[in-house]
């Protein structure tokens, strides 16, 4: 499976060095060179200094052979305008990032509609630190250092499971999950289904471990 990874912050390297692991082909795309020198040092994978809402340089990236295109720039418009380029190229799989959430009906009026909003899911973790001290003590424990991690489920394991029985742990909480696009708080006898979206915090260090937990 060949992804093309437009943006070389923390989230598209994250995602990058996830996606490896997991043996897919990628290529990152981004104009900042510091970003893409960083990137060209810590991934395996084809990194391309340039503007991705370029046509010229997606077709240099063989956008026309790409499983997934991920736009996870900082920049709503800039992740816009490569989606659509994306479709233009009949792209099958789109994912977008989008920092405003005012913003994600533009995307999905022009048929993005695999749109992930980290401040939105920011709101639903914000919650849980206030009513659930697990999620404290899991960033306590990681003196700080943890993410939120969105992902898909998809092993057959995880299918049918309570959250009460596999969250929280030392390194993660499931804080979010997904139903219609809406984000809702899980509460503890909330059963996982197949191909659910869900939102966890992850402690960093353990998110290869955590990812292969809940995807195939």
């Amino acid at each position: 499976m060949y992804v093309i990874i437009v943006g070389a912050g923390r989230v598209g390297l994250s995602l990058a060095n996830l996606l490896i692991e997991d043996g897919y082909d990628i290529t990152i795309i981004d104009n900042n060179e510091e970003l893409c020198n960083n990137a060209a040092s810590e991934l395996d994978a084809l990194v391309i200094c340039g503007n991705g809402t370029s046509s010229k340089l997606l077709e240099g990236a063989n956008i026309n052979e790409a499983d997934f295109f991920v736009a996870t720039t900082g920049s709503d418009e800039s992740n816009l305008l490569s989606c659509i380029l994306a479709k233009k190229y009949s792209v099958t799989n789109i994912i977008a990032r989008v920092s405003n959430p005012e913003n994600e009906e533009a995307f999905i009026e022009v048929g993005i509609d695999n749109v992930i909003s980290p401040e939105r899911t920011a709101a639903g973790f914000l919650e849980k630190v206030i009513t659930r001290p697990n999620v404290a003590d899991l960033i306590s424990l990681g003196e700080g250092d943890a993410e939120i991690l969105d992902m898909t489920v998809t092993n057959d394991k995880m299918v049918g499971k309570k959250i009460a029985s596999i969250s929280p742990t030392k390194d993660y909480i499931i804080i979010a999950t997904y139903h219609d696009d809406k984000l809702i708080i899980p509460q503890e006898d909330s059963i996982l289904s197949k191909g659910e979206k869900i939102s966890i915090l992850v402690k960093r260090g353990a998110f290869k471990k955590i990812a292969k937990k809940f995807e195939k």
